[in-house]
């Protein structure tokens, strides 16, 4: 069992019925059951994924429902938080209902991000009363930073009423401009453009304020500067309702990956310094980061293979989210501090209930091995898109599998 169970450092059994944690102890007879044998493999409560970006509807040439549940259970999560970023756009009840029903049978569990503004315009907010009625957890424009301050503050002034969450990658569009990368010593050695840091971090200060001005509720994803975490760590401990996640491949890549031009490790946010990925780390060390999602965000082939300028900013990591983070982490959290970052941290966020492996529970578990190292192949990818800057990286940290309810799925 991980760390912060009852049984952890036990090697037990666990017997489910009818997706109930029915039995759990040592040398428990079979009475006719189906086996699952995982030996030195550990258990927690389901992993959860903050954010991740599908593709149906509109975009299934890129990810559809079975592709992108069957992605994230390799990567260990049980649940899923989907960005609103289709084609129609997910801005009304009808999208978040269509999800919910497409996803019914699925092994992984959709909690549907309904958007801000309709269209991800950034212009008119939307009806967000009716999507939390319809199932949705939470909401957000995705990788459309909100640049509308007014429209911003009206979403929190709204989502207060029903204690809803609002969600924002921080990203000021007139300061980042066209860039390609981080802005330093390696966009000019390349000759490229940069987003600054500054990008991130003026839109936090202005989301921040807005958040003091209306005691709502905001989720700050996929922070990446040190300046930014600073910022947050400030706001935290004046009492502001603000949560915030990192991406996990900025845990373990930074710009120096990038020198070589390889357009899978153009995403957003950018890739930054090594000081940056320190201040991350120290962030999630001392809470000021609440979870790690995968920043998934499937792409198909004829834009990522471009030259660097030209490719579409994203990376297929829903399957090795994990690992990454694992891998990135090294020694300077514990596990059972990694593993709060994917279950009960976005648990919390979206006010979801309470999980725990213990007799009565509904089945939600995930399966791994914490020290395992492995190298990344392309058929580990489990994504309909293949655009992973990983392939080929050594890794640790290895899902298993997950239980979901009576399903379970292995992830090799």
């Amino acid at each position: 069992m991980n760390p912060g169970s009852e049984w952890h450092g036990q090697t037990v059994d666990i017997r489910v019925t009818d997706g109930i944690l029915a039995e759990i102890g040592s040398g428990l007879s079979l009475d006719g059951a189906e086996e699952i044998h995982l030996p030195k493999a550990s258990v927690s409560t389901g992993w959860i994924d903050l954010e991740a970006t599908g593709g149906d509807p509109g975009f299934e040439h890129r990810e559809d429902i079975a592709s992108l549940t069957k992605a994230a259970a390799a990567g260990g999560f049980t649940k899923v938080g989907l960005r609103p970023e289709t084609q129609p756009v997910i801005h009304d009840k009808s999208g978040v209902s269509y999800l919910l029903q497409q996803s019914r049978f699925a092994p992984v569990d959709l909690l549907p991000i309904g958007a801000v503004s309709k269209n991800l315009a950034g212009a008119e907010i939307t009806e967000m009363l009716d999507m939390r009625a319809a199932g949705a957890v939470a909401f957000s424009d995705g990788s459309h930073s909100i640049q509308h301050a007014g429209l911003l503050l009206r979403a929190l002034l709204y989502a207060k009423t029903f204690d809803g969450l609002i969600m924002n990658q921080p990203q000021e569009a007139t300061i980042a401009g066209k860039g390609q990368l981080h802005e330093g010593i390696v966009s000019t050695m390349l000759g490229m453009r940069g987003i600054p840091s500054l990008a991130e971090e003026l839109m936090i200060e202005r989301d921040l304020r807005l958040l003091e001005y209306t005691d709502s509720r905001l989720h700050l994803s996929h922070v990446s500067t040190a300046n930014g975490v600073e910022k947050i760590r400030e706001a935290k401990a004046q009492g502001l309702r603000v949560t915030a996640s990192v991406a996990a491949l900025n845990l373990l890549l930074t710009v120096k990956d990038v020198e070589s031009f390889d357009s899978h490790c153009k995403v957003l946010p950018p890739l930054r310094e090594e000081s940056d990925r320190q201040a991350l780390l120290e962030g999630l060390k001392d809470g000021t980061i609440d979870c790690i999602s995968s920043n998934h965000t499937p792409l198909e082939l004829e834009t990522k293979h471009l030259e660097f300028a030209y490719a579409d900013f994203g990376a297929a990591t829903i399957s090795t989210a994990f690992a990454t983070a694992r891998k990135g982490v090294g020694d300077f959290l514990t596990e059972e501090e990694l593993i709060a970052k994917f279950t009960s941290g976005p648990r919390d966020i979206f006010q979801l209930e309470s999980s725990s492996i213990a007799v009565g529970e509904y089945a939600q578990l995930t399966f791994y091995q914490y020290d395992k190292n492995w190298s990344v192949a392309l058929q580990d990818i489990h994504s309909r898109s293949k655009n992973s800057p990983l392939i080929g990286t050594e890794l640790s940290g290895c899902p298993l599998g997950i239980l979901n309810g009576d399903q379970f799925v292995t992830s090799k």
